[in-house]
């Protein structure tokens, strides 16, 4: 797995400048992703991660630049976890399903779109929720299902928005090792996360945002002091663990991820 991106480009983005309304959020933004591209966006609050997927995805169009896709990519959007509304009266099934791709052809789903979800759910493990209610799954059960509204389009880009925000480390382990095996699987990856520690330090690729790319490389390029002052506008001391940078700070920070003293 490289995850640098070696292969051919697959999406562009040259220049691009974007935002909502009057603000800008991002600015002179140049961003190659490659057909075996796994990268993880990092940056504080408010810095544009989640801008940058939504420019990806097309639903933010460029103010200023471009943005150049292959005329036959399929992209795929996981949201984070807080934006739904988990009170919404459906199965995990019925869900998954809302991301079929026919459905102005036909309201109901066929019988070989129900066994096409119900592969794709065995193929993240939660084969046997199908039949229950969204609100009743735990926090990693949740992601994996959004995952499976994802896979269902057949991707050739995943972008997910903070896959592992607030879950516990183990759900943290095995989301990690699932996007892996996606990866291997043939999709290009592109996620955002605060978890410098648990999540970044363990991806193949990182890019350090805010407003601009201030850095991108492997986690031992961009985990350093310098660059981590620059993209958090704090210095915080970075150390060596099993081969790994390891994050230190003086104060509990839900930007950074980062270990307490």
């Amino acid at each position: 797995m490289t995850g640098t991106g070696v292969g051919r480009v697959i999406l562009e983005v040259s220049n691009a400048s974007a935002g909502y309304d009057e603000a800008l959020v991002l600015k002179d933004v140049n961003f190659h992703v490659h057909e075996d591209q796994f990268t993880g966006i990092v940056g504080p609050s408010g810095a544009g991660k989640t801008t940058l997927l939504r420019l990806l995805l097309g639903v933010v169009q460029p103010r200023a630049g471009t943005l150049t896709r292959e005329a036959d990519l399929r992209v795929a959007y996981v949201p984070q976890l807080e934006t739904v509304n988990w009170d919404f009266p459906v199965t995990v099934e019925e869900c998954v399903l809302m991301a079929r791709t026919d459905q102005r052809r036909l309201p109901w789903a066929s019988a070989q779109e129900k066994k096409q979800v119900a592969k794709v759910l065995e193929r993240l493990g939660i084969g046997d929720l199908a039949s229950r209610h969204i609100r009743a799954l735990s926090g990693g059960q949740q992601q994996r299902m959004f995952i499976a509204r994802a896979l269902l389009r057949e991707p050739n880009l995943l972008l997910l928005d903070e896959p592992t925000s607030g879950v516990d480390v183990n759900t943290r382990h095995d989301m990690l090792h699932l996007l892996s095996d996606l990866h291997d699987d043939g999709i290009s990856i592109v996620l955002t996360t605060h978890d410098l520690n648990g999540m970044a330090a363990h991806l193949p690729h990182l890019m350090c945002v805010n407003q601009t790319i201030v850095a991108e490389g492997t986690p031992a390029e961009v985990i350093t002091p310098d660059v981590l002052e620059n993209t958090f506008g704090a210095r915080l001391e970075v150390l060596q663990h099993l081969g790994m940078p390891i994050v230190i700070d003086e104060y509990v920070s839900g930007d950074l991820g980062a270990v307490t003293r």
